[in-house]
């Protein structure tokens, strides 16, 4: 399992390090969600596979969708399509590709238990996460959830378009 740690903390600093580096955002967006992979394979390396199922759950899947809306609400006009449509080459999903791979190995291995996890030796639980988040830190996790609803205000709002606003101040 020690093995199967680091090579996920490799793969998620590649992916991550492609992330930044990337100046496309749907190639970005592709190799974020190699990242969050990753590290959804460290936390089943760990031990915890209620935050791993988790981190796929939530981050690379729900809140992935929401960058690949705001990707696709950018609309950036048909010569970004066509330029695009040149760049999607089967050469370039080589890179994620491999690395979701890597990863596929290295979750088919800790899932088959063929090593004991080396946090410990048992798990943590989904009532065992849930005592945590509404006991000590609910506050936290109530000022996480207006945050969200801010940010999803705030994003309403910084995507009308000029003809959705209401008009004022005429007679």
């Amino acid at each position: 399992m020690l093995y199967a740690f680091y090579i996920a903390a490799a793969v998620a600093i590649l992916a991550t390090l492609r992330v930044i580096t990337n100046s496309n955002p749907v190639h970005a967006l592709l190799n974020l969600i190699v990242s969050l992979l990753a590290v959804a394979v460290i936390f089943f390396a760990l031990g915890a596979p209620f935050a791993g199922i988790l981190e796929v759950i939530v981050y690379a899947g729900a809140i992935m969708v929401l960058f690949v809306f705001v990707v696709m609400m950018l609309n950036l006009g048909d010569t970004v399509v066509i330029q695009e449509k040149g760049w999607l080459t089967p050469k370039l999903w080589l890179g994620p590709a491999l690395l979701a791979l890597v990863l596929l190995g290295l979750m088919l291995y800790t899932l088959s238990g063929m090593g004991l996890h080396p946090a410990g030796l048992e798990t943590v639980s989904a009532k065992q996460v849930g005592i945590a988040l509404f006991g000590p830190y609910l506050l936290v996790v109530e000022l996480a959830s207006f945050l969200l609803l801010a940010a999803l205000v705030a994003a309403f709002h910084l995507g009308r378009r000029d003809s959705d606003k209401p008009e004022t101040g005429k007679i």
